[in-house]
C-alpha cells in the first residue's frame, strides 16, 4: 500500500503519476517510487503527451515539465494560468488569464518563451481551450465570441514551422454558430478533435487543415474521453433518463452505441476499453459495445486501468494500489 491522501493519479509512461499540492512522483505499477519532484501548487493539473508530462498550477503561475527520468524544466508565467497543454518534446502552450488582453503563450521545456500571441477579444473572442500538436509546431485554439445574444465559437490553427510566412502564423480559421467548443485536442500528430456541446468534428493536417468528418448529436454531450485511436461520447437519450455511450474511431465512424443508466463522473479510454466509474461503481465496455464488467469495488475508485493478464486491473483508492481480477 502507498499513501494516497490528498493526491491525484494518472496512468502514464508504463507507470502511475502521483501529483498533489506538495509534489509529483512517478510510481511503478506496484507503488514503488521511481522519482519524486517537490513543488508547491494550490490547484495542480496534469497534461500528458508521449513521453512528456506537464503539471501546472491552475490560477497560479508555475508549470513543471517532466519525463521518464524526472525533471526536465520549470516554467514561470507572467499571468495566471487558465489552460495548458504539452507536446511530446515538452513544448508547453498555455492560456494566461487577463480580462483585457489574454495571452496564448508557447514555452520550451526549460521556460524560454517561444511564442507570445496577444488575443484580440473584439475580433476573435476569449480563448477557452488550447492544444499543441505532438511535434510542437501547430497550435489549436478555441475562442468564444458573442454577437448580441448569439454565441459563436471560433477555432484557429497556428503553424510555427519554418515555411509559414503569415504575420500572425494563422493557417486556418472557422466559425461555429450557436455552439461552444470547450475541448480541442490532437489525437495524434495528424488528426485533431473539436468537441462542441452537440457534435464532434475531426480535422487532419498540420500546415494545411482539412475538416473531414463531423458527427452531429441530437442531445447535449455530457462527457467525452479519447485516445489516439478511439473517441467515447456520453449523451443523454432523448425523452429518457438514460444515456448513450457512443464509441467512434478517428474517422468519425460509429463503432458501438450502448445504453447506460447514469452519467458517470469518471470516463476514460484505456487501450480498446471504455471505463466508467463513480464512487465505488465501475462499468467497463469493449470498443465494440460488449460489456466486460459491471459492479462495485469496496472503496471509492481514484484510478483504474487494465494490466497484462486476463481481466486484470490496477485499482487505486484511499488504501493504496490493488491488483485485482474482475468477474461478473
Amino acid at each position: 500500500n502507498t499513501s494516497t491522501d490528498n493526491a491525484n493519479y494518472e496512468r502514464c509512461l508504463d507507470g502511475v503519476l502521483r501529483y498533489s499540492r506538495d509534489g509529483i512522483a512517478l510510481l511503478t505499477d506496484t507503488g514503488e517510487e521511481l522519482w519524486n519532484q517537490p513543488c508547491q501548487m494550490n490547484n495542480p493539473m496534469v497534461e500528458l503527451c508521449g513521453g512528456s508530462i506537464a503539471v501546472g498550477d491552475k490560477g497560479g503561475t508555475s508549470i513543471v515539465v517532466l519525463e521518464r527520468k524526472g525533471l526536465k524544466g520549470e516554467i514561470h508565467t507572467t499571468k495566471p494560468i487558465e489552460k495548458f497543454t504539452v507536446s511530446s518534446q515538452g513544448i508547453v502552450s498555455a492560456i494566461l488569464k487577463d480580462d483585457e488582453l489574454p495571452l496564448v503563450m508557447c514555452y520550451d521545456a526549460v521556460g524560454n518563451e517561444l511564442v507570445e500571441h496577444k488575443v484580440q477579444i473584439k475580433s476573435m473572442g476569449y480563448p477557452i481551450d488550447v492544444s499543441v500538436s505532438h511535434d510542437g509546431k501547430t497550435l489549436l485554439v478555441s475562442y468564444l465570441y458573442t454577437e448580441g445574444n448569439a454565441v459563436v465559437s471560433k477555432v484557429a490553427y497556428y503553424y510555427f514551422g519554418e515555411k509559414n510566412e503569415a504575420a500572425d502564423y494563422q493557417i486556418y480559421q472557422k466559425e461555429f454558430s450557436d455552439t461552444v467548443i470547450p475541448i480541442t485536442t490532437f489525437l495524434n500528430n495528424d488528426i485533431s478533435l473539436l468537441v462542441s456541446d452537440h457534435s464532434i468534428v475531426l480535422c487532419k493536417g498540420l500546415q494545411t487543415i482539412e475538416e473531414f468528418a463531423e458527427v452531429k448529436l441530437q442531445t447535449e454531450i455530457k462527457s467525452v474521453a479519447y485516445s489516439e485511436e478511439l473517441i467515447a461520447v456520453v449523451v443523454r437519450k432523448a425523452d429518457s433518463t438514460d444515456y448513450n455511450l457512443n464509441v467512434y474511431d478517428t474517422r468519425g465512424k460509429l463503432l458501438s452505441s450502448v445504453v447506460i443508466d447514469k452519467e458517470y463522473e469518471y470516463v476514460k479510454v484505456s487501450e480498446d476499453q471504455i471505463i466508467l466509474c463513480e464512487d465505488q461503481s465501475c462499468n467497463i465496455y469493449m470498443k465494440n459495445g460488449v460489456q466486460k464488467f459491471e459492479g462495485n469495488i469496496e472503496q471509492n475508485i481514484m484510478e483504474i486501468f487494465p494490466m497484462s493478464g486476463l481481466n486484470k486491473y490496477m485499482v487505486i483508492n484511499a488504501d493504496g494500489f490493488h491488483e485485482i481480477r474482475l468477474v461478473n
